[in-house]
Protein backbone atom coordinates (compact mmCIF):
# COMPACT_ATOMS: atom_id res chain seq x y z
CA UNK A 1 0.00 0.00 0.00
CA UNK A 2 2.61 2.20 1.14
CA UNK A 3 4.31 1.91 -2.50
CA UNK A 4 1.31 2.47 -4.37
CA UNK A 5 1.12 5.83 -2.53
CA UNK A 6 4.88 6.61 -3.29
CA UNK A 7 4.29 5.67 -6.78
CA UNK A 8 1.11 7.81 -7.20
CA UNK A 9 2.84 10.85 -5.69
CA UNK A 10 5.79 10.51 -7.80
CA UNK A 11 3.26 10.42 -11.17
CA UNK A 12 1.02 14.00 -9.94
CA UNK A 13 4.48 15.55 -9.12
CA UNK A 14 6.95 14.36 -11.62
CA UNK A 15 5.33 12.74 -14.37
CA UNK A 16 1.24 14.35 -15.23
CA UNK A 17 2.46 18.32 -14.80
CA UNK A 18 5.10 17.26 -17.87
CA UNK A 19 3.09 14.73 -19.74
CA UNK A 20 1.49 17.51 -22.14
CA UNK A 21 -1.80 16.57 -24.30
CA UNK A 22 -1.62 18.24 -27.72
CA UNK A 23 -5.69 18.54 -28.69
CA UNK A 24 -6.57 19.32 -31.98
CA UNK A 25 -9.57 21.12 -32.64
CA UNK A 26 -11.44 22.33 -35.74
CA UNK A 27 -12.23 25.71 -35.50
CA UNK A 28 -15.58 26.61 -37.63
CA UNK A 29 -15.65 30.65 -37.82
CA UNK A 30 -18.55 32.86 -39.84
CA UNK A 31 -17.02 34.83 -42.31
CA UNK A 32 -13.54 33.86 -42.27
CA UNK A 33 -11.94 34.33 -45.37
CA UNK A 34 -10.60 31.93 -47.87
CA UNK A 35 -6.94 32.32 -47.52
CA UNK A 36 -7.26 31.76 -44.26
CA UNK A 37 -8.99 27.90 -44.67
CA UNK A 38 -7.39 25.13 -42.90
CA UNK A 39 -5.16 27.64 -40.90
CA UNK A 40 -3.51 26.60 -38.34
CA UNK A 41 -3.87 28.62 -34.70
CA UNK A 42 -2.08 27.38 -31.60
CA UNK A 43 -3.41 28.72 -28.18
CA UNK A 44 -0.94 28.82 -25.36
CA UNK A 45 -1.44 29.45 -21.81
CA UNK A 46 -0.71 29.79 -18.12
CA UNK A 47 2.78 29.01 -18.88
CA UNK A 48 3.54 30.43 -15.04
CA UNK A 49 7.69 30.58 -15.42
CA UNK A 50 8.71 30.99 -11.78
CA UNK A 51 9.99 28.73 -8.76
CA UNK A 52 7.89 26.15 -9.22
CA UNK A 53 7.24 25.79 -13.19
CA UNK A 54 11.14 24.91 -14.95
CA UNK A 55 12.31 26.95 -17.65
CA UNK A 56 13.41 23.69 -20.06
CA UNK A 57 10.36 22.07 -19.64
CA UNK A 58 8.39 25.17 -21.31
CA UNK A 59 11.75 25.85 -23.79
CA UNK A 60 11.02 22.71 -25.22
CA UNK A 61 6.93 22.69 -25.52
CA UNK A 62 7.88 26.13 -28.03
CA UNK A 63 10.35 24.31 -29.83
CA UNK A 64 7.59 21.48 -30.50
CA UNK A 65 4.97 24.11 -31.25
CA UNK A 66 7.93 25.43 -34.02
CA UNK A 67 8.40 22.57 -35.66
CA UNK A 68 4.70 22.62 -36.48
CA UNK A 69 5.08 25.91 -38.29
CA UNK A 70 1.67 27.33 -36.90
CA UNK A 71 0.07 30.60 -38.69
CA UNK A 72 -1.54 31.97 -36.09
CA UNK A 73 -0.55 30.94 -31.93
CA UNK A 74 -1.85 32.88 -29.16
CA UNK A 75 -0.89 33.44 -25.71
CA UNK A 76 -4.09 33.48 -23.04
CA UNK A 77 -1.90 35.04 -19.71
CA UNK A 78 -0.22 33.86 -16.63
CA UNK A 79 3.27 33.95 -18.19
CA UNK A 80 4.88 34.42 -14.62
CA UNK A 81 4.14 32.95 -11.44
CA UNK A 82 5.60 35.78 -9.03
CA UNK A 83 7.62 34.75 -6.46
CA UNK A 84 6.99 37.02 -3.70
CA UNK A 85 4.90 40.97 -3.66
CA UNK A 86 8.70 42.41 -4.12
CA UNK A 87 10.07 40.14 -6.88
CA UNK A 88 9.46 38.50 -9.98
CA UNK A 89 10.82 35.69 -12.23
CA UNK A 90 11.41 38.46 -15.37
CA UNK A 91 15.06 37.46 -16.03
CA UNK A 92 13.54 33.54 -16.46
CA UNK A 93 11.35 34.84 -18.03
CA UNK A 94 13.38 36.58 -20.94
CA UNK A 95 15.63 33.74 -21.04
CA UNK A 96 12.33 31.53 -22.07
CA UNK A 97 11.07 33.57 -24.49
CA UNK A 98 14.09 33.84 -26.72
CA UNK A 99 12.90 30.38 -27.85
CA UNK A 100 9.19 31.51 -28.05
CA UNK A 101 6.55 29.83 -29.84
CA UNK A 102 6.01 32.22 -32.76
CA UNK A 103 2.77 32.20 -35.69
CA UNK A 104 4.19 32.80 -39.29
CA UNK A 105 1.16 35.38 -39.70
CA UNK A 106 1.50 36.60 -36.24
CA UNK A 107 2.15 35.60 -32.57
CA UNK A 108 -0.25 37.50 -29.81
CA UNK A 109 -1.16 37.82 -26.33
CA UNK A 110 -3.22 38.97 -23.35
CA UNK A 111 -2.30 39.15 -19.49
CA UNK A 112 -3.59 37.21 -16.78
CA UNK A 113 -3.92 37.66 -13.05
CA UNK A 114 -1.05 36.45 -12.36
CA UNK A 115 1.02 38.85 -14.72
CA UNK A 116 -0.26 41.95 -12.10
CA UNK A 117 1.26 40.17 -9.17
CA UNK A 118 0.24 37.98 -6.01
CA UNK A 119 -2.71 40.76 -5.81
CA UNK A 120 -3.55 41.01 -8.76
CA UNK A 121 -3.50 45.02 -8.47
CA UNK A 122 0.62 45.72 -9.44
CA UNK A 123 0.28 47.67 -12.69
CA UNK A 124 3.79 48.42 -13.07
CA UNK A 125 4.57 44.46 -12.87
CA UNK A 126 2.26 44.18 -15.51
CA UNK A 127 3.47 46.48 -17.96
CA UNK A 128 7.17 45.07 -17.07
CA UNK A 129 5.77 41.70 -18.71
CA UNK A 130 3.70 43.19 -21.55
CA UNK A 131 7.70 45.36 -22.40
CA UNK A 132 9.45 41.71 -22.09
CA UNK A 133 6.81 40.11 -24.69
CA UNK A 134 7.15 42.91 -27.33
CA UNK A 135 10.93 42.53 -27.07
CA UNK A 136 10.54 38.78 -28.21
CA UNK A 137 7.75 39.94 -30.96
CA UNK A 138 4.73 39.02 -29.26
CA UNK A 139 2.16 41.36 -29.54
CA UNK A 140 -0.01 42.43 -26.32
CA UNK A 141 -3.81 43.10 -26.85
CA UNK A 142 -4.91 44.85 -24.02
CA UNK A 143 -8.74 46.23 -24.71
CA UNK A 144 -7.97 45.89 -28.38
CA UNK A 145 -7.77 44.45 -31.32
CA UNK A 146 -5.88 43.55 -34.27
CA UNK A 147 -6.89 42.08 -37.93
CA UNK A 148 -5.22 38.87 -39.42
CA UNK A 149 -5.58 38.50 -43.02
CA UNK A 150 -9.22 39.10 -42.55
CA UNK A 151 -9.48 37.39 -39.26
CA UNK A 152 -9.90 40.51 -36.20
CA UNK A 153 -8.66 38.98 -33.04
CA UNK A 154 -10.13 40.93 -29.92
CA UNK A 155 -7.76 41.15 -26.80
CA UNK A 156 -9.22 41.63 -23.19
CA UNK A 157 -6.87 42.58 -20.31
CA UNK A 158 -7.49 40.38 -16.92
CA UNK A 159 -10.61 41.07 -15.26
CA UNK A 160 -8.57 41.19 -11.93
CA UNK A 161 -6.32 43.16 -12.76
CA UNK A 162 -5.83 47.17 -12.70
CA UNK A 163 -7.15 47.68 -17.08
CA UNK A 164 -9.81 45.63 -17.23
CA UNK A 165 -12.04 47.39 -19.57
CA UNK A 166 -14.26 44.60 -21.47
CA UNK A 167 -16.63 47.07 -23.38
CA UNK A 168 -14.06 49.25 -24.53
CA UNK A 169 -12.61 45.75 -26.21
CA UNK A 170 -15.73 44.72 -27.88
CA UNK A 171 -16.12 47.83 -29.22
CA UNK A 172 -13.91 46.14 -31.63
CA UNK A 173 -16.56 43.55 -32.38
CA UNK A 174 -18.01 43.51 -36.12
CA UNK A 175 -20.18 40.74 -37.26
CA UNK A 176 -19.47 41.05 -40.79
CA UNK A 177 -16.15 39.94 -39.42
CA UNK A 178 -14.52 36.62 -39.05
CA UNK A 179 -13.75 37.23 -35.02
CA UNK A 180 -11.96 35.21 -32.10
CA UNK A 181 -11.89 36.76 -28.24
CA UNK A 182 -8.84 36.12 -26.04
CA UNK A 183 -9.75 36.56 -22.49
CA UNK A 184 -7.70 34.46 -19.73
CA UNK A 185 -10.63 34.31 -17.23
CA UNK A 186 -13.82 32.39 -18.64
CA UNK A 187 -15.80 34.26 -16.25
CA UNK A 188 -15.95 36.98 -18.65
CA UNK A 189 -18.27 35.02 -20.91
CA UNK A 190 -20.72 35.63 -18.44
CA UNK A 191 -20.74 39.39 -18.23
CA UNK A 192 -23.24 41.23 -20.37
CA UNK A 193 -20.78 42.91 -22.97
CA UNK A 194 -21.15 40.44 -25.78
CA UNK A 195 -24.02 42.16 -27.72
CA UNK A 196 -24.11 39.85 -30.34
CA UNK A 197 -21.00 38.22 -30.99
CA UNK A 198 -21.28 34.40 -31.96
CA UNK A 199 -18.14 33.47 -32.49
CA UNK A 200 -15.22 31.74 -30.35
CA UNK A 201 -13.48 32.39 -27.46
CA UNK A 202 -10.12 31.24 -25.97
CA UNK A 203 -9.37 31.29 -22.28
CA UNK A 204 -7.31 29.71 -19.55
CA UNK A 205 -6.87 30.41 -16.16
CA UNK A 206 -8.88 27.13 -14.31
CA UNK A 207 -5.68 24.60 -15.29
CA UNK A 208 -8.50 22.26 -15.35
CA UNK A 209 -8.41 22.64 -11.34
CA UNK A 210 -5.15 20.52 -11.99
CA UNK A 211 -6.63 17.39 -9.68
CA UNK A 212 -9.65 15.49 -10.75
CA UNK A 213 -10.43 12.01 -9.05
CA UNK A 214 -12.06 9.57 -11.42
CA UNK A 215 -15.78 10.31 -12.18
CA UNK A 216 -16.07 13.75 -10.75
CA UNK A 217 -15.73 17.17 -11.75
CA UNK A 218 -12.38 18.77 -10.34
CA UNK A 219 -13.31 20.29 -6.94
CA UNK A 220 -11.07 23.52 -6.60
CA UNK A 221 -11.43 25.89 -10.07
CA UNK A 222 -10.44 29.70 -9.29
CA UNK A 223 -13.73 30.59 -11.03
CA UNK A 224 -17.33 32.01 -10.02
CA UNK A 225 -19.29 29.67 -12.67
CA UNK A 226 -17.60 25.70 -11.72
CA UNK A 227 -18.83 24.95 -15.12
CA UNK A 228 -15.76 26.60 -16.76
CA UNK A 229 -13.40 23.84 -15.88
CA UNK A 230 -11.58 22.59 -19.23
CA UNK A 231 -12.64 22.17 -22.97
CA UNK A 232 -15.28 23.31 -25.13
CA UNK A 233 -18.35 25.26 -23.64
CA UNK A 234 -21.33 26.34 -26.08
CA UNK A 235 -22.88 29.15 -24.53
CA UNK A 236 -25.70 31.57 -25.14
CA UNK A 237 -25.88 33.38 -29.33
CA UNK A 238 -23.95 30.58 -30.57
CA UNK A 239 -20.89 31.37 -28.86
CA UNK A 240 -18.19 28.88 -28.39
CA UNK A 241 -15.72 29.02 -25.40
CA UNK A 242 -12.27 26.60 -25.55
CA UNK A 243 -10.92 26.59 -21.31
CA UNK A 244 -7.23 25.55 -22.28
CA UNK A 245 -5.68 23.47 -19.29
CA UNK A 246 -2.68 25.49 -19.77
CA UNK A 247 1.08 24.39 -19.73
CA UNK A 248 2.38 25.53 -16.24
CA UNK A 249 0.86 25.08 -12.77
CA UNK A 250 0.43 27.06 -9.80
CA UNK A 251 1.54 24.25 -7.00
CA UNK A 252 3.11 21.04 -9.14
CA UNK A 253 0.56 18.84 -8.68
CA UNK A 254 -1.49 17.14 -11.42
CA UNK A 255 -4.05 14.27 -11.18
CA UNK A 256 -6.24 13.04 -14.54
CA UNK A 257 -5.83 17.09 -15.74
CA UNK A 258 -2.34 17.06 -18.41
CA UNK A 259 -0.97 20.03 -19.30
CA UNK A 260 -2.15 21.10 -23.21
CA UNK A 261 -1.64 22.43 -26.28
CA UNK A 262 -4.30 23.34 -28.16
CA UNK A 263 -3.87 23.55 -32.23
CA UNK A 264 -7.18 24.79 -33.87
CA UNK A 265 -7.84 24.47 -37.63
CA UNK A 266 -9.51 27.19 -38.74
CA UNK A 267 -12.70 26.58 -41.11
CA UNK A 268 -15.15 28.46 -42.48
CA UNK A 269 -18.56 28.03 -40.97
CA UNK A 270 -22.01 27.36 -42.91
Amino acid sequence: MIFIIILLGLYVWRIEPRWVRWNKIDMPIQHLPEGLINKKLVQISDIHIGETVNEDYIINQFKQVNKLKPDIVVYTGDFISPINIDQAPFEQLERTLQHAAKGQLATIAILGNHDYGILGRNAARADSVVQILKNHGIRVLRNENVKIKGLNIIGIDDCWGTNFYPLKAMRQFKDSLANIVLVHNPDVCDIDIWKGYNSWILSGHTHGGQVRFPFQKASRLPVENKNYDEGLKKLSNDRTLYINKGLGHSIRVRLNVRPEIAIFTLKKKG
